[in-house]
């Protein structure tokens, strides 16, 4: 009956997160004139996006020449704004082959403004590149985003006068080196006015749009988008931990700029299909006409939103925050954080108290949970690691920009391998870590270490995973006794790991805290209701915390994964360790330990064939453009 329990909430909890997944419908040309409209941005998306436009080239004056004809339609009196390019910026422009002379050494910025009632309060800046790479038409990156800034202030005409003044801003040589966005916070008389930014981007062509950046001290920006992303069509896209992720990487778009001089803001992308990022195959036709309409009417709703705010918002402190499968945002403040570790602990310890009281449950197996815990994460993550490399080299050792390129077109072949190679550990545990031959556990972990470390690189981390993989391997007595052991222990390790991290980086502690809050909550029902484990009273806690927490694991897992997985697959082993705390008690019973077993097996074979696959269904590009910025 468990495993029957375990498949059918693990399968519901993948459904709900698929779902929730999707960008929603496209609105017609007939939506009504304060709405977004996906038809009407898409004209525009056709005309910009007709072919590749780098700067200095034909086209990249076309465009420019069509966005001020919009512009001045608009109302918004465009005008445009010139400085120099930089040198790394000229230095890449002569690599790839365009002509940084022919256009003077300079950045040609579009600026125009829709006054608002009160011209002394502070402005509002949306702004979106208009260049694009050499070789993409860009119809994602950033006609998409361009073309959603044009449709949103029409919109936003519609809707009546504001206090506040709009001012759009469609950058130039962003792929270059974000030129543009320097230029104008460089000396542009308005941007000492400028109260809040709001930028739009894509690297990819399709999936939800998520809100990935904020400016510092972000607890109000991220209440007034929450408030309004709450009207836009799809519901918001967001969370702490996506923004915190992407502070530590080395990527940047037109946002740094005005984020580095402390102007509060939203940057918003998709990055989806990522196949098509700075690809020739960025067209129109192969933009998902659902992640114009996401990223846009979340666009409009939060610019329209700070232009009739009383106050703009101001930095203060730092929010944690998530939408919740796409309906609503759940947000607290840091200090939120301890309240629910000392609330897990509470409902923790009285499950451990009531179950106690009842059955054989001692400190010591809740310690051996706890290294089950352990061993998965540190088997799985070596294991996802292995598996990723099938698909190709780690972008450390990639040899050109053509195989990152490469490499972002297999990244759905390397999500649904990881996934199941997870899968594969999270099922051996869930049969008994102790009835895994621990000889050829232990072959298995160390030719996959010894891979890892020859074909991906040195990884002092990686190594020192394995070791801990290895020596729990080999001590199969170390495994928990007793379900509620091997649950309370999950517990108590999440809860551990979510001490450290609410210490160090509150903003990302959500992905330990609520989960781990939800599985406490689950056993306290438990014990109460069922300790035995064997009714679905005792069952149905577990299960429902399975569905809810595992949608909202598995969505994130996805964002996640499109960001960091071509080189950190194994961080899906934490988000696998989470799912199965929420699972645990589940497992299944002893008849089915051999099943259990067999399905690990599978999993991993099929995982390791999907990442191969991957090399004979992708091949290397000859012709992708080179790396650039943006």
């Amino acid at each position: 009956m468990r495993l029957v329990w375990l498949s059918g909430s693990l399968a519901l909890a993948l459904l709900l997160a698929v779902i929730t997944l999707q960008t929603p419908r496209p609105a017609g040309a007939d939506t009504v004139a304060t709405d977004f409209s996906t038809a009407r941005a898409m004209v525009d998306v056709r005309e910009i996006a007709q072919r590749p436009h780098p700067l200095g080239s034909a086209d990249h004056t076309r465009v420019r020449g069509y966005l001020f004809e919009r512009m001045t339609a608009l109302g918004l009196s465009p005008a445009p704004y010139a400085g120099p390019l930089s040198p790394e910026s000229i230095r890449r422009s002569e690599r790839q082959g365009q002509d940084p002379a022919g256009v003077g050494y300079s950045a040609v910025n579009l600026v125009g403004i829709l006054p608002g009632r009160d011209p002394a309060a502070p402005a509002v800046l949306v702004m979106a590149h208009y260049d694009t790479v050499p070789g993409s038409p860009g119809a994602a990156d950033d006609s998409a985003g361009v073309a959603a800034v044009l449709e949103a202030v029409r919109a936003i005409r519609a809707r009546g006068g504001a206090e506040r003044s709009l001012v759009v801003l469609f950058t130039d040589a962003e792929e270059l080196g974000l030129d543009g966005a320097r230029v104008f916070f460089g000396g542009h008389p308005l941007r000492d006015r400028i109260g809040a930014v709001v930028n739009l981007e894509a690297r990819g062509g399709g999936g939800r749009a998520m809100m990935f950046e904020t400016g510092p001290g972000n607890a109000q920006t991220v209440a007034l988008f929450a408030r309004a992303a709450g009207r836009a069509t799809g519901g918001p896209a967001s969370s702490s931990l996506g923004v915190f992720v992407y502070e530590r990487m080395p990527n940047g778009t037109d946002f740094t700029i005005p984020r580095a001089r402390g102007i509060p803001g939203v940057n918003f992308a998709f990055i989806g299909r990522p196949e098509q990022y700075h690809a020739a195959a960025s067209v129109p036709d192969a933009l998902d006409p659902g992640s114009v309409q996401h990223i846009g009417s979340q666009a409009l709703e939060t610019v329209d939103a700070l232009l009739r705010a009383p106050t703009l918002p101001v930095a203060g402190g730092n929010a944690v925050y998530s939408d919740i499968l796409g309906g609503f945002v759940l947000m607290h403040m840091p200090a939120t954080g301890w309240l629910l570790l000392l609330l897990t602990a509470g409902l923790g310890g009285l499950a451990a108290w009531r179950v106690g009281r009842r059955s054989v449950l001692s400190p010591a197996d809740i310690g051996r949970g706890a290294l089950d815990g352990l061993w998965f994460l540190t088997t799985a993550a070596v294991l996802a690691q292995a598996v990723r490399l099938l698909a190709g080299p780690m972008t450390a050792r990639a040899a050109s920009a053509d195989v990152y390129y490469t490499l972002l077109a297999r990244l759905p072949w390397m999500e649904a391998a990881t996934a199941l190679a997870v899968l594969a550990v999270a099922l051996l545990l869930l049969a008994g870590r102790d009835r895994i031959d621990r000889r050829a556990g232990a072959a298995v972990i160390g030719v996959a270490t010894v891979a890892t470390l020859a074909v991906g690189g040195f990884n002092v981390v990686i190594l020192v995973l394995a070791l801990l993989s290895l020596g729990l391997t080999l001590a199969p007595g170390l495994a928990s006794r007793t379900v509620w052991g091997g649950w309370l222990g999950l517990i108590a390790l999440t809860f551990g790991l979510g001490l450290v991290v609410q210490t160090v980086a509150p903003e990302a502690a959500l992905i330990f805290v609520w989960p781990g809050l939800l599985a406490a909550v689950a056993a306290a029902i438990t014990a109460v209701s069922g300790p035995g484990l064997d009714r679905p009273a005792g069952l149905a806690p577990s299960a429902v915390a399975g569905v809810v927490g595992g949608a909202w694991l598995f969505g994130m897992a996805h964002f996640v994964f499109l960001g960091v997985g071509i080189d950190l697959p194994a961080a899906m082993a934490l988000i696998g360790l989470l799912v199965l705390m929420l699972v645990r008690p589940l497992a299944p019973a002893a008849g089915m330990v051999r099943v259990v077993l067999i399905g690990a097996a599978a999993c991993l074979l099929v995982a390791g064939g999907l990442s191969a696959a991957a090399r004979w269904a992708e091949p290397t590009a000859v012709t992708s453009p080179p790396a650039a910025t943006g």
